[in-house]
C-alpha cells in the first residue's frame, strides 16, 4: 500500500488516544494517530514521525501520523494498514494457492471475521478436490524488543474472543488462521505477549489446538509504504529475549 504527501515531523506529546502534538516546519501542529493502542515505546518526544496530508481541507486535523522511527528502526503504526496489506498480499498469491474469492468483513454465526475466502485446490494427478474456505483475522503488531516481536500491546478482550471463534469455526470445518502482521523488518520470532494480556497467550495456544493456523509475517516500511514480506518464526509461549 501506498500513501500520499507523506512529510516528517517531531513527536512531542500525545494528549490523547486519538492526537497527538508535532514539531513541523517549524510550528507546533496538532495530527490525528492512526492507532489507538498504547504505542508507549514507539512515541517519545523527540522521536522523528512520518505524516500523511489529509486530502480533506474541512478536517479539524490536517495530517495522520502513520509511522515512526524507533532509533533507526522504521515503524508503521497505522491500525488500519494490516488488513489492506494483508488483502494485497493475498490477492498476489502469498497466502493460499488458488485463491478465488477474498471477501471482507464476513458474517459467521453470531461472528464476524476480517476476511472470508476460497480457493480451488486440485490433487497431485490433476484430480478435482473440494472447495477450501476458511476464515482470517489479522492483528497488526507494532510492538518489538530485541528482534522479538509480541502482540498484544495492550489487553485485548475482543482479540480474545476471535480466537475462540476462529477455533469453533475451524471445527466445522473451515480452514482458519489468525495473521500477524509485523508492520516492521528485523524481527525474527514472534510470541504473545502474557506479561501485558496472560489470556491472550492462552487462547493462542487453544486456537492452535484446535487447528487454527497461527502465522506472522514482516513487512517492507518505508516513510510512503508499506508491503508484506517474509514469514516469521512464532512460539506461544512468551519469550522474554531472543
Amino acid at each position: 500500500m501506498k500513501y500520499e504527501h507523506i512529510v516528517p515531523a517531531v513527536f512531542l506529546s500525545r494528549p490523547n488516544r486519538f492526537i497527538a502534538q508535532v514539531e513541523l516546519d517549524g510550528r507546533e501542529e496538532t495530527v490525528h494517530v492512526k492507532n489507538t493502542g498504547r504505542c508507549r515505546e514507539l512515541l517519545i518526544p523527540g522521536r522523528t514521525v512520518w505524516l500523511e496530508k489529509s486530502a480533506n481541507p474541512a478536517r479539524k486535523t490536517g495530517y495522520d501520523l502513520v509511522a515512526v522511527d524507533k532509533d533507526g528502526l522504521l515503524i508503521n503504526m497505522d491500525a488500519q494498514a494490516p488488513n489492506q496489506v494483508f488483502a494485497e498480499w493475498a490477492r498476489a498469491g502469498g497466502f493460499v494457492d488458488g485463491l478465488t474469492l477474498l471477501r471482507p468483513e464476513t458474517t459467521w454465526g453470531s461472528s464476524r471475521f476480517d476476511f472470508y475466502w476460497e480457493a480451488e485446490r486440485t490433487g497431485r494427478d490433476g484430480s478435482e478436490q473440494a472447495l477450501a474456505r476458511g476464515f482470517v483475522e489479522v492483528k497488526g503488531c507494532t510492538l518489538e524488543e530485541d528482534g522479538l516481536a509480541m502482540f498484544p500491546d495492550a489487553p485485548t478482550q475482543r482479540g480474545v474472543k476471535h480466537l475462540h471463534e476462529l477455533a469453533a469455526a475451524q471445527g466445522e470445518g473451515y480452514e482458519c488462521t489468525v495473521c500477524i502482521i509485523i508492520q516492521m523488518k528485523g524481527c525474527r520470532l514472534f510470541c504473545p505477549n502474557e506479561r501485558t494480556h496472560p489470556e491472550f497467550g492462552a487462547a493462542l495456544r487453544e486456537a492452535a489446538a484446535a487447528g487454527v493456523r497461527v502465522l506472522a509475517m514482516d513487512c517492507r516500511v518505508t516513510p510512503d509504504s508499506l508491503t508484506v514480506d517474509q514469514p516469521v518464526a512464532v512460539t506461544l509461549k512468551m519469550q522474554e529475549r531472543i
